[in-house]
């Protein structure tokens, strides 16, 4: 089976009491679905509910009490996917309630004891206007998006991921009671292995990735030159092994003992890594982060995702469903075209976006070989299909 036979598809949304959305049922095409409205409709919601599906967090950061609907006591959200590798339907719900601060998730009607095994079955992109906070924005949104996307297609790191926010929480309780080191070795073992394994994923995964973020952001931008690099105060580099990352992790510690001491709190690790982005200028490599143009960094953003598509379609050996938010806001009409033409090029996944006006759905990358995609419009949370 080719990727191209494993395109899934969202045929049917279910919300109930979810952001402003009081109850809305919707059938979608094969082929996506533009939903065009004014800001504060209710555009961007819908396509969070359907990336909640996917992580089964906001892609914006709220918390999950934040996306109940306002005099409601529990959202529900319902996807039915066609799953082209299994030839099967693929049921996936989620709701949670206020008053226990309950979450549950279910797929195919059995309820998930473990998050962890329930996320990434969507296999999904989301592009947002707040993307370019992961190129403009602190280092705690860049490691977020590492954290998503490398906990979506690398076996093990979510796990992972999950020991080592353990294990720093008790040392840095223990740095805060005690600030001595020998009790605070005795946390260094589960704290080194967690962290080994997520630093060692990180370094590949930009090194992996790097050529091809500089070459979608040189196709974005007109020729543009600009390159993404993995920063960590452990000293590690893109070809470095589990073993080889422990021994410099534990090395790191043991450099910034003293100031730990005194900060009481871990000065070294994982929790503290970066992605750093430089483009080329006559005068040589700058950071984009302090000296982007606004479109600059939207290319930069764009191209990022661009990756976690590629990301996500290598791993999940399918094409993601595209979820597009306002996707040429603040971008001059070259940027759209070159980025238009990425989306095209090759057979893509299903696109669902979202417009504030019709014009813009000009430029949506729909296939004109699978049938037209839904335009609808959206006011107030509701749908008009």
């Amino acid at each position: 089976m080719t990727l191209a036979d494993t395109v899934p598809v969202l045929r049917e949304l279910r919300l109930r009491n979810f952001r402003n959305f009081e109850d809305v049922h919707l059938v979608f095409p094969a082929a996506g679905a533009a939903i065009i409205g004014d800001n504060g409709s209710g555009k961007t919601n819908l396509l969070e509910a359907v990336y909640y599906l996917e992580i089964f967090r906001s892609f914006r950061g709220a918390a999950d009490d934040q996306l109940v609907r306002f005099g409601a006591e529990a959202f529900h959200i319902r996807g039915l996917f066609h799953d082209p590798a299994a030839d099967r339907e693929l049921e996936i719900t989620a709701a949670y309630e206020l008053k226990t601060r309950t979450k549950r998730v279910r797929i195919d009607g059995v309820e998930q004891d473990r998050l962890g095994d329930a996320i990434g079955r969507v296999a999904a992109v989301v592009f947002s206007p707040s993307d370019v906070e992961l190129v403009s924005g602190s280092p705690g949104e860049r490691r977020r998006y590492l954290d998503i996307v490398l906990s979506l297609s690398t076996p093990g790191y979510l796990e992972a991921l999950q020991r080592y926010r353990h294990a720093l929480r008790q040392r840095n309780a223990v740095l805060r009671g005690f600030a001595d080191e020998r009790v605070t070795s005795a946390f260094e073992p589960a704290l080194i292995a967690a962290g080994a394994i997520l630093m060692t994923a990180r370094a590949q995964w930009v090194n992996e990735h790097a050529d091809r973020f500089a070459s979608f952001y040189a196709e974005i931008g007109g020729g543009a030159a600009a390159e993404m690099r993995y920063r960590s105060d452990v000293r590690v580099d893109a070809e470095i092994d589990h073993a080889t990352a422990s021994e410099a992790f534990q090395v790191a510690l043991t450099r910034v003992a003293r100031r730990e001491r005194e900060r009481r709190v871990t000065l070294a690790g994982p929790h503290r890594d970066d992605l750093s982005f430089l483009m080329g200028t006559p005068d040589g490599d700058v950071d984009l982060r302090e000296f982007g143009s606004g479109g600059q960094l939207r290319t930069g953003a764009v191209a990022l995702r661009l990756v976690e598509a590629v990301t996500i379609r290598g791993a999940r050996a399918r094409q993601p469903v595209m979820l597009l938010d306002d996707v040429f806001a603040e971008l001059d009409p070259g940027r759209s075209r070159r980025i238009v033409q990425l989306f095209r090029e090759g057979r893509r996944g299903q696109v669902i976006m979202t417009a504030p006006k019709e014009t813009d759905v000009e430029l949506a990358p729909f296939d004109d070989a699978v049938s037209a995609p839904a335009r609808w419009g959206i006011a107030a949370g509701r749908v008009l299909a």
